[in-house]
């Protein structure tokens, strides 16, 4: 546990690490009731429908509601009786890929029903007047108690746990008192990180559904329309006054290579972050070695893989003046025509992934990759400069808004990782 908490008046060592003298460390079978299930996905005629709680349903959610769109399946009267999930029953992960993925965990919010629990999970259901469920869910989420469990995975290309693990865990446990406490504290922060990436949520669509207008003409800022009447072209009605140019003619492409082997940043690309570092994208190298085959790219130019396009998966350079992307890569500027944030904009469209996945269909390359000469034909919709600048600009206060909240959202969660730490620790004590 804490180190802080060592040798501190009204501490004690024990198993578990220095805890409040007023604490007790138990095993987990000492406070509850613990079932591994064995309920996999099944369709049998001669058995009940039930909803099924699966991995992935703990492994992305700390509370399973209502909300989560469960797996539907059939299950014995035996099983549904064994392994029916309750409102404070606290599933954990018991099976994963990773050591790291073992002993995730989530609890039941809301009675769900016919929920019962699934494969790769164990329900740990607290005893009556021992334990409280929130309070252990926050518990197990705490590292010291996920490197713990980690250890006792065994495998090699699986890890599972064993129910010895699970029952003989050790645990500090203060008074139910001081637990429901604790949970109500974390749950406040909780309430207001839940209400953060709800905002952000929201934001997002906000932006998402004003670039599908903006874009196309179907909004304008006051003092651009000229006119209410549109022409038709195969993906888009634009505004009479808006031209609806091929790519070739507003930008070309760039295959300038590394020959001088300049110490560059490697690029690479993905459909959510744009052009980033490579090594910061995969956590590690992966590029080559050798880079004077690799194309140069410069500030303000656009770089997509040939072979994910149709992913949306397309940057525009902003954040170096010079980079390398690998030799797959398409690299090409826009001309003065064009502001290149709205140019980019207006392919991080809905519309534009569909564009682009038919122009990848439609490629003669066999390996399904669209190369300049297929993008160079793609039509795109042009504003006057003016309003292109107008559009990148709210755009950007809309990015700039969403990159305010995310900020928050990360400080807040920051925030009630270091109070967990405190609070189950002891280190901080609660008013009772």
């Amino acid at each position: 546990m804490s180190k802080r908490n060592e040798n501190r008046p009204g501490y004690k060592k024990t198993k578990v690490g220095w805890i409040p003298i007023d604490w007790a460390t138990v095993t987990l079978r000492d406070v509850a009731d613990i079932f591994f299930s064995n309920v996999d996905k099944k369709i049998n005629s001669n058995e009940n429908d039930v909803l099924l709680c699966n991995y992935k349903d703990v492994y992305y959610n700390e509370y399973i509601t209502s909300a989560i769109n469960f797996m539907r399946a059939t299950a014995s009267n035996k099983e549904i009786e064994k392994y029916r999930l309750r409102i404070g029953d606290v599933l954990i992960t018991k099976d994963s890929e990773t050591k790291d993925d073992i002993a995730v965990s989530a609890i039941v919010r809301e009675e769900v029903s016919n929920l019962i629990c699934g494969y790769h999970l164990a329900i740990i259901r607290p005893k009556d007047n021992k334990f409280f469920g929130e309070y252990l869910n926050k518990l197990l989420n705490l590292q010291l108690m996920r490197h713990y469990f980690s250890i006792f995975a065994n495998g090699v290309t699986r890890f599972g746990l064993a129910s010895k693990s699970v029952n003989n865990a050790l645990i500090p446990l203060p008074s139910l008192s001081e637990q429901r406490q604790i949970a109500k504290v974390l749950s406040a922060w909780d309430e207001a990180i839940e209400q953060t990436r709800t905002l952000i949520d929201a934001k997002k669509r906000r932006k998402k559904a004003l670039m599908q207008q903006l874009l196309t003409g179907k909004r304008r800022f006051p003092g651009f329309e000229k006119t209410k009447d549109k022409r038709c072209y195969r993906f888009f009605n634009l505004p009479e006054d808006w031209e609806c140019p091929q790519m070739k003619e507003i930008a070309q492409e760039c295959s300038e290579r590394n020959t001088m082997r300049g110490d560059f940043p490697v690029l690479a690309c993905s459909k959510h972050l744009g052009l980033i570092e490579s090594s910061e994208y995969f956590g590690k190298q992966v590029f080559s070695e050798d880079t004077s085959n690799y194309k140069l790219i410069r500030r303000c130019c656009f770089g997509f893989p040939s072979n994910h396009i149709e992913e949306g998966s397309i940057g525009l350079l902003l954040s170096h003046d010079m980079g390398l992307v690998s030799p797959i890569y398409t690299v090409f500027r826009c001309d003065e025509s064009v502001i290149p944030e709205y140019l980019y904009a207006v392919f991080k469209t809905d519309t534009f992934r569909h564009i682009f996945k038919v122009s990848t269909n439609a490629s003669v390359d066999r390996r399904g990759s669209l190369r300049w000469r297929e993008f160079s034909v793609i039509y795109v919709p042009k504003p006057s400069r003016e309003e292109q600048q107008a559009i990148a600009d709210i755009l950007q206060s809309a990015d700039e808004e969403i990159n305010k909240l995310e900020m928050k959202l990360n400080a807040l969660e920051k925030q009630k990782r270091g109070l967990m730490q405190k609070l189950l620790t002891g280190e901080v004590r609660v008013k009772l």
